[in-house]
């Protein structure tokens, strides 16, 4: 009996102590601030800070007014003022930090004062970013001009990036996306310390910017026929049908959007496509194909190898259009590189193409392979006039690569390595780790897409390879292609909480990954999303279903979790699963039932539901084992 009392009486105290814990923690007082990514070097003191509508933000120089300004609207605080006090203090090195580099930053919160020092004003910007996240959770971001004050832990922060590209890719072509759109993209992401944003802004799907040298680029083919459903199986455009969706971005929004993002000090990388996925482009002006014949934009409905979705690189037309495109593009977009896409591109009409086949005789070209290097290279010249470089995907490895083109690794690893020991620069961005239109849980339950991508697979990425020169690694991207990613709202749940992990990856030092600590930060993180009515998907969350079959053929189920604390409860009687259904054991190797038809299975967590009930056909499981 005294052993049940004692029990029951450890098992009470070991509650109170973790509701203690999850309250302290997310409000930000007590335990380690659940910053993400994870600083270098991070110090908890004894005491706290209290910021209050009265507490003013100094700004030791002129320079730091603007990130100044920011910081004050999010905490809802009116006063910014030059100079230095008893208050958040922003101020630029006297003498070089030179451990901080150009991105880094110190975060010191005692109990008179807050200060935040860089050697730059971008690295004053990502402490800030730090600071923010050491906020109450419950208050939310935004909601702190409310009345009354709160407090954040004493705290010595040293932090400074891994890489210098920390990238995010959203694609605009196969589903358009508003400029508030994107720069609700850029506020989500600053907030984790990315500092590229990729715009897929041309593909067969749509062209979305403005080229006033060629008005018909947004004329025609920034619009396609509606469709809905599976991509891929989509109904190809009909003779009279109207072109109705799409849109795209004036170079008056453009240049708007482009002092937005660099006031976050985010980079925006145009991509073009060429000279594949260019069907937009040649629905708009069908001499640009081989075959000169007219096209309608691509609504999601098959068509490659079929219908001409290549730029004819025999035709010196070809090249006149692409240095119109350029020009426009270069003059527009201060970062240093522009994209040219160069992937996947089918050349088979290439083959029968009279000018393709002279190109390729006149300039000794053996293969179509080389005479897509020739393409290229020709690009990589016009954009040199323009002062930029050239970055594709590692398609342009094939036929022999640009002498100056930088390479976004994408089909793996292994064209970054190619790239990178031929002393050239590489951005990882490999299907395997960074594609985040994939499916982040079982199929049964998330919107259908294309493969798998777990959230912790994501937080094992390593952008350096073994026995590379990491000097010619510029960093990583994640990817986030929209075939089935029709709103932004959607966008969202596929970016966070992967997108996290991408940005740890990025900054903080490899050897400072712990899943079990960054699984804790993601779930404050994402209560401070909610906070700030950001979608996101807790997938990671949900049961992960193993299914096998013995020697005899039986089809059997295991079960498993991205992190551990999970409780699994299945049936198979076709009721829906809680505490008080079957608890799964770790390992075992479940059974099927005579006659059974449908398996379902949910997660708990401390006593609650955590995840989604997954529920799936034993048919369907019995197909996944194939």
């Amino acid at each position: 009996m005294k052993k049940r009392i004692m029990s029951f009486f450890m098992t009470a105290l070991i509650f109170v102590l973790w509701a203690c814990r999850v309250n302290n923690e997310s409000s930000g007082i007590i335990g380690e601030p659940a910053i993400i990514p994870i600083p270098v070097k991070m110090k908890i003191e004894a005491g706290s800070f209290t910021i209050g509508q009265n507490t003013a933000i100094y700004c030791k120089t002129k320079d730091l007014l603007a990130p100044g300004k920011l910081l004050a609207a999010e905490l809802g605080i009116t006063e910014v003022r030059e100079g230095f006090g008893k208050g958040v203090n922003l101020l630029t090195a006297g003498t070089e930090e030179k451990s901080l580099g150009t991105e880094g930053y110190k975060l010191t919160v005692s109990a008179d004062q807050v200060t935040i020092l860089a050697n730059k004003v971008n690295g004053i910007f990502y402490g800030i970013q730090s600071l923010l996240q050491m906020l109450p959770v419950q208050k939310g971001c935004c909601q702190v001009s409310k009345p009354g004050s709160f407090q954040i832990k004493c705290v010595e922060i040293e932090d400074f990036p891994r890489f210098r590209w920390r990238g995010l890719l959203l694609d605009v072509s196969r589903h358009f996306f508003t400029i508030d759109e994107v720069k609700r993209m850029i506020d989500e992401m600053v907030r984790y310390k990315f500092n590229v944003l990729q715009l897929h802004l041309t593909d067969d799907q749509g062209w979305r910017i403005e080229i006033k040298s060629l008005p018909e680029l947004t004329n025609v083919g920034a619009w396609r026929v509606p469709r809905t459903g599976l991509w891929w199986d989509r109904k190809s455009p009909e003779n009279g049908e109207k072109a109705t969706y799409g849109g795209f971005y004036s170079q008056k929004e453009i240049k708007d959007l482009i002092k937005y993002a660099s006031e976050r000090f985010v980079n925006i990388l145009p991509e073009i496509e060429a000279p594949g996925h260019s069907m937009a482009a040649i629905a708009s002006y069908p001499y640009l194909s081989s075959t000169g014949l007219k096209y309608k934009v691509n609504p999601g409905s098959k068509f490659y190898t079929i219908e001409d979705n290549s730029l004819c690189a025999g035709k010196e037309s070809t090249y006149e259009y692409m240095d119109k495109v350029f020009t426009e593009v270069a003059g527009l977009f201060p970062f240093e590189f522009i994209h040219i896409g160069g992937d996947e591109c089918y050349k088979g009409f290439w083959k029968e193409c009279p000018d393709c086949q002279k190109r390729m005789k006149d300039n000794g070209l053996k293969d179509e392979k080389e005479l897509q290097s020739y393409f290229v290279k020709r690009l990589e010249k016009i954009l040199e006039a323009k002062g930029k470089k050239l970055i594709g995907w590692d398609e342009i490895l094939e036929g022999g690569l640009a002498p100056n083109a930088a390479v976004m690794s994408w089909r793996g690893m292994e064209g970054g390595i190619s790239a990178a020991k031929a002393q050239h620069h590489v951005v990882m961005s490999p299907v395997d780790f960074a594609y985040i239109d994939y499916y982040q849980g079982d199929p049964a339950v998330e919107p259908p897409t294309f493969g798998m991508l777990r959230l912790n697979k994501v937080y094992t990425f390593e952008p350096v390879p073994e026995g590379v020169d990491s000097s010619f690694i510029l960093g990583g991207q994640g990817n986030l292609w929209t075939e089935s990613v029709p709103t932004f709202r959607h966008a969202e749940y596929m970016l966070w909480p992967r997108s996290f992990a991408l940005s740890e990856v990025f900054w903080s030092p490899k050897n400072s990954r712990d899943w079990a600590g960054f699984m804790h930060r993601t779930d404050v993180n994402l209560e401070r999303m909610k906070q700030m009515d950001i979608n996101f998907s807790t997938s990671f969350r949900d049961a992960i279903i193993q299914p096998s079959k013995d020697k005899k053929g039986n089809l059997l189920i295991q079960l498993d979790t991205e992190t551990e604390g999970f409780e699994l409860f299945y049936t198979f009687d076709n009721t829906w699963p809680d505490h008080h259904s079957p608890l799964y054991k770790k390992g075992e190797k479940l059974t099927i039932p005579n006659d059974a038809d449908t398996f379902r299975v949910i997660t708990y967590r401390d006593g609650k539901p955590a995840g989604k009930m997954i529920t799936v056909s034993l048919a369907e499981l019995a197909v996944r084992v194939r």
